[in-house]
């Protein structure tokens, strides 16, 4: 598939920002006043920021409200009502810490809970496609879930809590990635299964359907070099999880993170993620490059 950068800053912004604000809803971490406003503005401003990629993503931005409408058989309208939901929600919250320094834990509970589903429904607009093998499988929820999860502890300088969910991600990406990469043999898709000729023998394309390019190929049968996906899968690994691990384990017991060290950890960790949802993007094969000698 097509790594869109719009795709990309969506899935690692917003992850990011609902991992943060479910981690206030939770009560991690309690800030009041300023300390509050700063806090959950960030996790605004991710969740935002990432929201807004995503509409632009659209080839028509201004009919993003449809996306409301169709919640019934859409992930993505989902996907959306929630993030509206944990939005509202989580605002009595952040106002009652920063104005009058009484959090609504009950609130922020519910909160806390509308931000993780929506973290799950935008796994499962990948994970239910079962023309993209690889996609169409439990590890992408739980990768989605783990990164939202660690994103948000680390963001908070848990020292405790954010290591043991770093360590689950980078046990998550070497799954998704070793059971990936099997995905599309063992779903049996061939050229003779693409065009239902298998029972007069071997397909070979002959031709391509067309000289030039198209739409779908375009947006769906991006290739990617083996070299180049190790490379970077060791860069998204050590990144997102080992480095920013690293950093807080080596951190004194019962001392918070030092800001330098706290930043470090978060960049490296945002750089690693924006490399492994390009190759989430980028190694996904849809069958549909069978018909043009893709796979």
């Amino acid at each position: 598939m097509h790594p869109a950068p719009s795709l990309i800053a969506f899935s690692v912004l917003s992850g990011l920002g609902l991992g943060l604000l479910a981690m206030l809803g939770l009560g991690l971490i309690v800030p009041t006043g300023w300390a509050a406003f700063l806090w959950f503005g960030l996790g605004y401003a991710l969740t935002l920021c990432g929201l807004g990629a995503s509409a632009l993503h659209l080839r028509h931005p201004e009919r993003a409200l449809k996306a409301f409408t169709q919640w019934r058989t859409s992930w993505l309208s989902r996907e959306a009502v929630l993030a509206l939901a944990a939005l509202l929600l989580i605002a009595p919250h952040a106002a009652g810490s920063v104005f009058l320094a009484r959090p609504m834990p009950a609130l922020g509970l519910v909160a806390a809970l509308m931000a993780l589903l929506t973290v799950l429904a935008t796994a499962m607009i990948y994970a239910q496609l079962r023309t993209v093998p690889r996609w169409h499988h439990w590890s992408v929820p739980v990768l989605f879930l783990l990164a939202a999860f660690a994103g948000g502890l680390l963001l908070i300088g848990s020292t405790t809590l954010a290591p043991l969910a770093l360590a689950l991600l980078a046990v998550a990406l070497l799954a998704h990635w070793m059971i990936g990469d099997q995905r599309f043999a063992g779903a049996g898709h061939t050229g003779e299964t693409a065009t239902g000729l298998g029972p007069l023998g071997q397909v070979r394309q002959l031709e391509p359907p067309h000289t030039g390019t198209n739409y779908l190929l375009r947006e769906m049968a991006h290739v990617v070099a083996r070299r180049h996906a190790i490379k970077l899968r060791v860069l998204a690994l050590v990144c997102a999880a080992v480095l920013p691990m690293l950093l807080l384990v080596l951190t004194p017991v019962g001392q918070p993170v030092s800001p330098p060290v706290w930043a470090l950890a978060v960049a490296l960790h945002v750089l690693g993620m924006l490399a492994a949802r390009w190759l989430f993007f980028a190694e996904a094969e849809h069958v549909m490059g069978l018909y043009y000698g893709r796979h």
